[in-house]
Formats: C-alpha cells, sequence, structure tokens
C-alpha cells in the first residue's frame, strides 16, 4: 500500500531517505558531524587526531568546562554569598543570632550595605532555627521581610504581611520540622528551608523624627524560642497524642545593638573567596535549600555539602579568573543593562530602569497587573523560564527579595527606580556636576528621596555629608524645596552649586563613579500608567 508521504516522495523523485537532510550513503559519515584535524575556536585551537582530542585539546576543554561552570556559579549563587555575609557583617559589629541590630538615626555610609537607604530606620536580625521554631513579636507600622540563607522569601512582615502593620506574632519554622507540633492558631506561620534566617524591616520616621519609631521597635520587638503545646495549641490537638501541652516559661529580653555611624562590611567578595564563602554556606544550610542544578554546578567545582573545599592550584587559578568574569558581567549587567537588556528600562528611551519588572520577586513572571477599579489582580501567565540576568544584576547590587518589592498597587509599599548613565548615556562622573528634575505632583503619597550609591561598594557614596540623600523628609538632611512651577530640581556635584538650596543637593567625590536610586513610598497611580515621569539626569558642567 502506498502512503500519502510515500507518494508525496516519489513526486519529488526521490525516496523517503534520500530527501531526509540525514541521508548518508553506506560507508559515509556525514561532515557536520566530524571534526577536522584542527579547528579555530573562541578558545584557541582543538587538535584531533582520527576525531580524539590530543592531551592537549582535552586539557584546554576541561579548563573552559571548570571555568564556565564556576562562572556560572558565581552568577547563579551570588545570592547565597550574600545572604551569609550579611549574618557574618553584623557579626562582626556585634549582633548575635536572634538580637536585633537598628539603626535608631538610620544608615549611613560609614556602613558597607548592598544599596541600602538612609530615610527609614532599619532593624534586622540573623533567626538561629538550629534548636527549633522562633517566635517574633513584631512591631506595629513596620515593613519588612523574611528571606532564607539563599535570598529565598519566606514571607513579608509588617504593611505588606498578614498583620498589616499592626504588628503580631511569627512563627518562623526551620527545615524538617514536626508539624504535629505547630500551633493551632495565634501566630502567622512561615516555613524556612535553611537552619539560619534573615529578618530584615523598615520602620518611618515621625514627623521627620527616628526617634518614636525607634523606641517603639526597642519596646515591642521580641524574638525568642517557641516551645509546643503553649498558647496556640488547643487540648483536642494534644488529645489526639501527637503534641503534648506545655507551658512556656518567661519571654526573654530582645538584646538591641545600635549601629547608625557604625563600620561594617556586607558585601562578598569578587575573588577566589567568593567560593569559600559559599562553600561555608552550603556546609551550613541543609542540602534540600538549594535546587539540582545549582548543585551540580557547585559539585562540579569540587563543592559539595559534607566535603572538604580544596581545590589545587590550578582549580584556584580558575576560579578566580571566574569571580573576575562574573564580578564584571555582575556591573555589566547593572551599567551597561541597556546594551543587552533594554527591557529593563521603565521609561522608552530612559535610563531609569528597574530588573524586576522582567520577572517579578521570584524572577520568573512580572508582577500581577492591578486594577484600581475592582481591587482584584490580574496574574500573568507564568513563563517558566528563570530570568537569569535580571537575577544577577539584582542580586549584584541588592539585597533580600519579596513580592513587597515589586507590587504594582497604589498607596502600599514602595517603588524603586535606578539610573546609572546620564541623559547622553555617559556613565556618572563624581568631578562633574548634574542634575535631575521631578515634574511637580511626584507620585508618592508618603516621601520620595533619593540616594546616591559607590560604584565600586554598591553601598551608599561616603562624602562629608554622610547621608548622601535628598528628597522629602527633612531628617538627616533638609527638605528638597520645590520650584515655582511644582516641579523639583537635584543637583548632584562635588561641591553645593551656586544658587542651589542644601536639600537640593546631593554631595559626589572626584575619582568617585556613582549610580542613584529613587524610591517613591505609597507610590500614587501616575508611577504605575507612566503619565508622570522624571527628567533623565543632565550633566550641567
Amino acid at each position: 500500500m502506498t502512503t500519502p508521504l510515500k507518494k508525496f516522495n516519489k513526486l519529488l523523485g526521490c525516496s523517503l531517505l534520500a530527501c531526509s537532510s540525514l541521508a548518508v550513503q553506506a560507508g559515509e559519515i556525514p561532515e557536520n558531524i566530524t571534526s577536522a584535524d584542527r579547528v579555530e575556536t573562541s578558545i584557541g585551537s582543538l587538535v584531533y587526531q582520527n576525531g580524539v582530542p590530543t592531551e592537549a585539546t582535552a586539557q584546554k576543554v576541561y579548563d573552559t568546562l571548570d571555568f564556565t561552570r564556576a562562572l556560572n556559579v558565581f552568577n547563579n549563587s551570588f545570592r547565597g554569598a550574600s545572604a551569609l555575609a550579611i549574618a557574618k557583617g553584623l557579626e562582626s559589629a556585634g549582633v548575635k543570632d536572634n538580637s536585633v541590630a537598628i539603626f535608631s538615626e538610620l544608615m549611613d555610609s560609614n556602613s558597607i550595605f548592598l544599596t541600602a537607604n538612609a530615610d527609614t530606620i532599619y532593624y534586622l536580625s540573623v533567626l538561629d532555627l538550629t534548636k527549633g521554631p522562633i517566635i517574633i513579636e513584631q512591631p506595629p507600622n513596620g515593613l519588612g521581610t523574611i528571606n532564607d540563607m539563599w535570598f529565598s522569601w519566606s514571607i513579608d512582615i509588617g504593611k505588606p504581611g498578614p498583620d498589616r502593620g499592626e504588628g503580631g506574632k511569627y512563627l518562623i519554622v526551620p527545615p524538617g520540622y514536626d508539624e504535629n507540633l505547630l500551633p493551632d492558631g495565634g501566630y502567622f506561620i512561615a516555613k524556612s528551608k535553611t537552619n539560619r534566617a534573615l529578618y530584615a524591616a523598615r520602620s518611618f520616621l515621625v514627623n521627620n523624627d527616628p526617634k518614636p519609631a525607634a523606641d517603639l521597635i526597642k519596646k515591642t520587638m521580641k524574638i525568642y524560642p517557641y516551645t509546643p503545646g503553649t498558647v496556640g495549641t488547643s487540648i483536642a490537638s494534644a488529645l489526639t497524642g501527637k503534641v503534648r501541652l506545655g507551658r512556656g516559661g518567661p519571654i526573654p529580653e530582645t538584646t538591641f545593638v545600635e549601629l547608625t555611624g557604625k563600620s561594617f562590611n556586607t558585601v562578598p567578595p569578587s575573588d577566589f573567596g567568593f567560593f569559600e564563602m559559599i562553600n561555608e554556606n552550603i556546609q551550613e544550610q541543609p542540602a534540600t535549600s538549594y535546587d539540582p542544578e545549582l548543585t551540580g554546578q557547585l559539585a562540579a567545582i569540587g563543592i559539595v555539602k559534607g566535603k572538604p573545599f580544596k581545590p589545587d592550584s590550578r582549580m584556584r587559578r580558575i576560579l578566580t579568573d571566574a569571580a573576575e568574569v562574573g564580578a564584571a558581567a555582575g556591573r555589566s549587567f547593572n551599567w551597561r543593562y541597556a546594551m543587552a537588556h533594554p527591557e529593563w528600562r521603565y521609561y522608552e528611551d530612559s535610563n531609569w530602569g528597574n530588573m524586576l519588572f522582567e520577572g517579578g520577586y521570584n524572577f520568573e513572571t512580572p508582577p500581577p497587573m492591578f486594577d484600581g477599579k475592582t481591587g482584584m489582580f490580574k496574574p500573568f501567565h507564568p513563563t517558566g523560564a528563570r530570568t537569569l540576568d535580571s537575577r544577577s544584576a539584582f542580586y549584584f547590587g541588592y539585597t533580600l527579595d519579596s513580592p513587597a518589592m515589586i507590587m504594582r498597587i497604589p498607596g502600599v509599599g514602595s517603588q524603586y527606580l535606578m539610573s546609572f548613565a546620564d541623559s547622553k548615556n555617559e556613565i556618572f562622573n563624581g568631578e562633574k556636576t548634574y542634575k535631575v528634575t521631578l515634574p511637580k505632583d511626584i507620585p508618592a503619597a508618603a516621601f520620595w528621596s533619593f540616594t546616591v550609591y559607590d560604584n565600586q561598594s554598591r553601598s551608599m557614596l561616603a562624602t562629608p555629608q554622610r547621608y548622601p540623600r535628598a528628597g522629602s523628609q527633612s531628617y538627616p538632611s533638609p527638605a528638597a524645596k520645590a520650584n515655582k512651577d511644582g516641579s523639583t530640581t537635584i543637583y548632584f556635584a562635588p561641591k553645593q552649586p551656586k544658587g542651589v538650596d542644601r536639600g537640593n543637593w546631593i554631595q559626589t567625590m572626584p575619582n568617585k563613579g556613582w549610580f542613584t536610586i529613587l524610591r517613591l513610598y505609597s507610590p500614587k497611580p501616575s508611577f504605575f500608567d507612566k503619565t508622570w515621569q522624571p527628567t533623565e539626569i543632565e550633566l550641567v558642567d
């Protein structure tokens, strides 16, 4: 019986096999699956002997594979190194696990902390979950998140969280914990994939004064262990025989460590030390806390849970090289994002951008749209593809992650726009003077601010100003004054420009590159529909 396909091929004058691109004559090998005796590639000449790589060629390939895997580890696990670096940095400043670092007079440029702000009262803690769940009594009026040691999101706290800014008790549960021992109610429960977790929250000035908020935090915040079977567990649950009733002891005092003005570093290294830090995180955390794909990349360069990390001189050289290229990738993704990722621009043909709008907080699907008329969200269909470059760019310059960081909801949370270049696409020069104008009706119901950061450290630029910021608040520097037409102009310059108010000037430093972030707290609809747009940052002289 002649099939339709055979009839079609007969019309073409060929058999099924001859019409195939894979057709060969007996004894022939298609040229496109063979290797020539010598092939020139981006890694140099590859030499073969009847299809077998020479020893030198094989070594060159092995070096390339090790470099590629190491580069992938740097880009894909910078978040893990950064999370551990925060814990180590706080420890170096005297903040022990389950105690609280607080910046009662705001964070300033003395600390090396990726793109922190100088507008809000930070309070941070590293939670030790190795002995069981931890209770956090969350103060009211806060805003923050809890991440694991890979910056994977566990739960939002404060205004974007289930307590909605009214305060409440959170129960943070370690991996592998017996769920039968969890309470029936009384807590907002979140599970961590790692046996330490990062708590990071902010509170806000009251009438341009940080003291009321700082005092409230110290008065109401508590961190202490959870005892199974205590308040939150009903007698009915105990009758099942899965948990026994317990009685909690006295709540210990929470230790607060003041860090305003303190110098400490929370940024991971960009040399061989990066891989040592990642290995430390791997050894401390459960193997199930990170995905198998990343586990394979780590194992391929000698970082394996439960085994010593002892690279030889060849591997140290490759890892050091990969760290340098990985750091270059992080800087390229941020400072030169328009070359490869113009979709990160927030406005068309603008240098104001944010990589989080591409894939949301989990770097996979854009954040849902918000319908102001119905009050409902309209999620996008999952893409199924991780936006790896946006993830690498984000964690190289920023810390922690949360859905609250990228919500399209008017009046809730905050929004961020970054700029790394002026209106002519030139990188900012600390010796020169620039200006930007915010049109009237700035879309921030609470307040707005600019902060300037050092290109090298991605932390606040250290200048005599100490707080490199300008905005609508009058603390810790004077509030910016509006122009007669309602717009507001901010200057970036090493010296205060003549005729410019102090509150409208952020100091830069000669021989220091910088970038800036515009923050809008409680953003208004005109931000989301883009009817309001700041000017590009322009060179004045």
